[in-house]
């Protein structure tokens, strides 16, 4: 299932690269698009889904705390709403463009 989940969000999103990001997967183009990991009862998504109306509601019956959401292995995965939400976020990450150069850690 996160095989698939990922393959969906990476063929949403064109030009974007596979990094880890807080010890998890993400897609990134000028800043994260989205994250994606299993847990026991679910495929955990982090997206901040706000810019569409239509798909804010769609993705509001998986909502979880902190504006991530949760697809439990019991129901199908809705892998079109997942295309969906990662195409809206590979938009707005082209349209915000590069980030801004962050210092290095020391």
């Amino acid at each position: 299932m996160l095989q698939k989940v990922r393959f969906t969000a990476k063929a949403a999103a064109p030009g974007a690269v596979e990094v880890l990001s807080y010890g998890i997967p993400a897609l990134k183009r000028n800043d994260v698009i989205v994250y994606f990991a299993a847990f026991k009862g679910h495929i955990g998504f982090y997206p901040p889904i706000k810019g569409d109306a239509k798909l804010e509601k769609a993705a509001s019956a998986y909502a979880g705390e902190k504006g991530n959401l949760r697809f439990p292995y019991d129901r199908p995965i809705p892998y079109d709403l997942i295309a969906a939400l990662t195409r809206l976020r590979a938009e707005q990450d082209l349209a915000r463009g590069p980030s801004k150069h962050r210092p290095a850690r020391k």
